[in-house]
């Protein structure tokens, strides 16, 4: 079926990769990763499919490491002032909160291989720990460390398990496991070790 040119096609902002990343990220979001299809993508962006290939040559591979490193790649604020710790705490929980806001892409984050995705993300911590006074060699070992935390945590966290009988539990008492606990006391026994 050929589609025909909307008449809103004027006033519709140009095809861009930027576009294309975000209008996958919606649907991913709302729908789930097994929903997004080209043909999908295509109908949210009111473009034929292939218009996408112009942008994205290697189509959904493409696609799919765009989306790793759209959600991924967010680097430490390395002009904050302050305590290090408190610096990397603030950075782990924003980046927390980014993964579960995007919980559709984040099996792509734990198994895709992209590490240019994360490249800019591991270089801003080492250089929040280097600014800390932690040597180079344990920079770089704490940054790698930390963000397999974050990442694993918000993984785990989305899964939902409860199977490890773990302590952090609710105030209600009601069984739930309150993540943002455990994430908290995690994140201090990571950041302890740092030396």
């Amino acid at each position: 079926m050929v589609r025909q040119p909307s008449i809103n096609a004027q006033n519709r902002a140009p095809l861009t990769t930027e576009r294309i990343t975000e209008a996958a990220l919606r649907i991913v979001d709302g729908q789930g990763l097994g929903r997004l299809t080209m043909r999908r993508l295509g109908d949210a962006l009111e473009v034929e499919a292939m218009a996408i290939y112009h942008h994205l040559p290697r189509g959904k591979e493409q696609l799919l490491d765009g989306l790793v490193a759209h959600v991924a790649a967010a680097p430490a604020d390395t002009s904050a002032s302050g305590r290090w710790q408190d610096v990397l705490r603030a950075w782990a929980g924003d980046y927390r909160d980014r993964l579960l806001a995007h919980a559709g892409v984040l099996p792509l984050v734990v198994t895709r291989r992209n590490p240019a995705a994360l490249t800019a993300t591991l270089a801003s911590l080492r250089e929040v720990l280097r600014r800390g006074g932690v040597a180079e060699d344990a920079a770089a070992v704490a940054a790698h460390t930390l963000l397999g935390y974050v990442i694993g945590h918000a993984a785990l966290e989305v899964r939902g398990t409860a199977e490890d009988g773990a302590a952090a539990r609710t105030a209600a008492g009601d069984g739930d496991v309150d993540w943002g606990a455990r994430f908290r006391a995690g994140l201090d026994v990571v950041l302890r070790g740092v030396r």
